[in-house]
Order: C-alpha cells, then structure tokens, then sequence
C-alpha cells in the first residue's frame, strides 16, 4: 500500500498522466458538438502536457514543490486552446498547494486538487458549469471527504476518477447545447485520462486507447470578455517581500483601474494594472515590499517611458506606434493579412491552436508601442490573453473569432487614432459581420433532429449547424439564405485548397443574382477543411 508519493513517483504520476491523454487525444479530437474536422481539444491539451512533461524532466531539482511548478510553468507556457489554458491553470493551483512538501498524502493531493480547482475558476472570466471546470471541482470536493479517512493513494485516486467520471456523465444535465447533442463535455473527459494515467504509475496499469463507441462533445470556452480601455497607463512591478497576500492585495488594488492582474506567492508578487494613478499604486506596492521591474507606460500618447525609483531613464527607440498578429491557415488567407499590414502571421487556427509561447515569440518579434492580436478563433482567444498578460509589452486581443471578424477589424485600423479609439472601433466592427462556412462531417449523428451522416457537407453560421446537404454549392446557397438579410450589403467568398477557382466564381454569379442589394467580391483563401469562408457585412 502507498502512503506517500515522493519526488520521483510524482514525476512518474505527470509523465503517464501525458502519455494516457496522447494515446486518447484522438479519441477526443473526435468528441464535438459539431461532426466537423476541427474538433481539436484532445490535440491541444496533449500539446499543454508535451509542455508540462518537458519542463518536468528538465528541472534540476527533486524537489515535490519545485516538479510542481515546473509542470505549471511548463503548461501555462505551452498553453493551447482555451482546454489547454484552463488546464495550466488547474496545475498553477495544484502547485500552490503543494508548497512546501516533502512527500504527498491523500490529504495534501486533495488539497492541491482542490487549490488547483479554485484557481481555474478564478481565472475564467465567465465560468460554464458542465464543463472541465466542473469535473475540476467536483472530483477535488470528493477528494477532499475521501482524504479523512482513505490513507491508501492508489485506492484514493481510483475513487477521486469514479467522482470525475460521474460529473463527466452529468454534463449534459448542465449544458443544453451539449444534452442536445446527446454527448458529454471532451475537456472534462480529457482530464479524466490525466487522472487514469496517473493511477496507472502507482499501480503499473497502464491504460491502453480506450476501444469503445465514444460519444462526448467539446464546448468552446468563450471569454467574451471585451471590456473597453478607460485608462492611461499600463503600470508593471514587481513586489519582493514576505507574507504577500495576493488576494487583500488585488482588492487594494480595484479601484485604481481595470486590467488587473496580481500572480505570484508570498515572496514574489507580479503586477500588472491599467491607471490614471501610477504613483498611488506604486505607494501600495511599496507598502508591501521592494519593489522591481518597474515599466510604465503612456498608452495614449504611444511612448514608453520607464521607471526605476525616481530615475528618469532616455525613452527607448521604436520602430513603429503599431504592431499586428493574427492567426490563420492557407496561403491566400495569409497573403490577404500581410497585404493589410499584418506584421507577424501565426499558422494555425481550425485545426492546430498556437500555443501561449507562440504568441510570446510572435510579440518579442515586434518592436512596437501597441500590439494588436487577432486570433480570429474562440478556441485562441485565452491563449492570446495568457500572452498578454505574460508579456511586459502593450498589448491589446481583438476578439476576433473568425477570419471574416479578423478582416472587418482590420479594415477599419486607423493609424491616426489612439489606441483605445482603433480598439473600440475594431471592437464595434466586429460586431456587424456575420460569418458562415460550408466543411464535411467526419462522423454520423443528429443535430436539431437532423440526420447527419460521415462526409456530409455542412453549412454553419451563427454557431449552428444551418444547411446539410450533398453537394457543396446547395448547402452553400441554403447556408447563405439564412444568414444574408436585407440590411447586408456584400458577401465575400475565401474559397479553400480543396476548390478551383471557377467554382467559386459560378456560386458568385449565382449570388449577383440572388443578392442584387450585395456587392459579391471572390478571394482566393487556400484554407484547409473548409470549402468557403463568407463573410457578411
């Protein structure tokens, strides 16, 4: 029987919790509201793992707390998707609490489990129940009833599944979308294989592929979190003392302005905060300790002016007022973003979510006062934000969750304008296009009473499955006809690698004819997946 779980066996509990969720990530890829081939949670919170597994081995300590925090900083930065993110998350809180130990007991992992759960709820701006948030909580709520009296940590854990595997099998009950569909939450079935695997180092078990009918579903983790930049100065320190409570001190803090941010422990605090009243934070920073890394910065006037104590330093040399980043796939797609000026394009998106490092490096790439980000994908949006917020750069996410949003946006950037006034008028752009894209099914199920069967083409607008059909230009045109209202003035068409041109240009002509309120413009977008992209304004 194991009472305790030592450096070592910790590493091995992480390293086969990665290896269960790889040998099942396509198992969940697979698991989608939608049957379309984008399904790619498994994907991404396999590649957060990959991340943690690394940092794991490469630390050089053997110490319990210090392989914690290797596999929270290892997921937070290889972070991908909004599954991948709320994963890191998860980590950073179970690292939290187990500082300090020399050896884990059920007591000590349940406390973690259940730190790990309330720092993922905290870092969400709108959390869902019946998602891998609720799996989280439920399982370290029973953790923490089974730890008064259950010394054995195999037979521990195995219960702690038991309850993760019962709230994955109430998700439905929680979410409407995902009880239409018949299915459960995928980023909650992902952490279960976490946790199988994990079992599997204490008891040698290793789990094979699951060989069974799966029927699961992700739900997109949305933060439509889009709040307005009302404040001068980004204001970044960092607080060297002891016995920092970071909760008090983010409530010290409230009241100074928007953006906050307070991470850390109780030597080292990280602050990131959005002021009209710099110096009246930095009175409470220095209330609390030494501080350091002091970077201040006027957003509205587009300069960087930085600050160590009462030295005034010489104002660094910027290239440019501006910087972009946006993310997509396919030649033409790409091509259409550098010619609006896009300085960095990240590859990726449907099929392939960059991870919080990806944009790190794309944002060390520029040298500008303010960058924008466009992630052009729900699923990227919290990536993006993990980036920020990790960057000491100005950096501003346009949640953009399309490629059509992506475009709108940009073409209403102002070089003139401030910062604030290109983010509201972005902000606003975005809002007044409609998206739609035709993609095939990838396996047979029912939505809204609708049969659908493997290599279907599918019309989707609005988040819902519109138009089903066997040919690609009649879903289309179905697609369109509800989508496309009176008030709409163009239609544009990306068409995908898999088109020839003169297909799209038939669909055009067809459309001149339909939409003769419409401008009809033709792009050529080389996406893979997707036989169109439109976008309505």
């Amino acid at each position: 029987m194991i009472e305790h779980i030592d450096e070592q066996l910790l590493k091995n509990m992480i390293i086969e919790g990665a290896n269960s969720l790889e040998k099942n990530k396509q198992l969940v890829n697979a698991l989608n509201v939608f049957p379309v081939p984008d399904g790619d949670t498994g994907t991404n919170m396999a590649l957060t793992m990959q991340s943690a597994v690394r940092e794991v081995k490469n630390c050089k300590s053997n110490t319990i707390e210090d392989i914690a925090n290797a596999l929270a900083n290892g997921s937070l930065m290889g972070a991908r998707g909004n599954s991948g993110v709320i994963l890191s998350q998860l980590f950073r809180g179970f690292a939290k609490g187990v500082k300090g130990k020399a050896k884990l007991t059920t007591r000590d992992i349940a406390i973690a489990l259940k730190s790990g759960s309330d720092t993922a709820y905290k870092a969400v701006m709108k959390p869902v129940e019946g998602t891998i948030l609720t799996v989280a909580r439920e399982s370290a709520e029973r953790a923490m009833e089974l730890a008064r009296k259950e010394k054995n940590i195999a037979s521990f854990i195995e219960k702690v599944i038991e309850q993760a595997e019962d709230t994955l099998s109430r998700t439905p009950d929680m979410l409407k979308v995902l009880k239409e569909a018949g299915v459960v939450d995928s980023g909650g079935k992902g952490l279960v294989y976490i946790y199988i695997g994990a079992l599997g180092a204490l008891t040698g078990n290793i789990s094979d592929v699951e060989d069974e009918e799966i029927l699961n579903a992700i739900l997109n983790y949305e933060d439509d979190h889009t709040g307005e930049l009302l404040y001068s100065y980004c204001t970044e320190f960092m607080i060297n003392a002891t016995n920092v409570d970071t909760e008090e001190f983010r409530s010290t803090l409230e009241p100074y302005g928007d953006s906050l941010l307070v991470v850390g422990n109780e030597n080292i605090v990280k602050v990131h905060i959005h002021t009209n009243n710099p110096g009246k934070v930095l009175e409470e920073g220095l209330n609390m300790g030494y501080l350091s890394d002091i970077k201040i910065d006027n957003m509205k006037l587009q300069h960087r002016q930085e600050v160590v104590e009462e030295i005034s330093l010489p104002k660094p040399k910027i290239k440019k007022p501006y910087g972009m980043i946006t993310v997509t796939m396919g030649e033409g797609l790409t091509k259409i973003f550098k010619d609006f000026g896009i300085d960095y394009v990240i590859e990726g998106g449907q099929t392939m979510n960059p991870s919080t490092e990806d944009f790190i490096k794309a944002l060390e790439e520029i040298d500008a006062d303010t960058i924008f980000i466009y992630p052009n994908n729900s699923n990227i949006i919290m990536a993006a934000n993990q980036a920020k917020l990790i960057s000491s750069k100005n950096v501003i996410v346009i949640p953009t969750k399309s490629v059509p949003q992506g475009v709108s946006a940009m073409l209403v950037f102002n070089m003139e304008l401030s910062p604030e006034e290109n983010q509201e008028e972005m902000e606003e752009a975005i809002k007044n296009v409609a998206t739609g894209q035709v993609t095939y099914a990838v396996r047979d199920t029912s939505y809204n009473d609708v049969a659908i069967k493997t290599g279907d083409i599918l019309g989707i607008g609005d988040s819902e499955i519109k138009a089903v059909g066997a040919d690609i230009k009649s879903v289309s045109l179905e697609l369109l006809d509800k989508i496309v209202t009176e008030d709409h003035g163009m239609i544009t068409l990306f068409y995908g690698q898999d088109l020839k041109e003169e297909e799209a240009q038939q669909l055009a002509e067809e459309l001149e004819e339909l939409y003769s309120h419409c401008d009809i413009e033709v792009y050529y977008g080389g996406q893979p997946l997707y036989y169109y992209i439109f976008s309505i304004e």
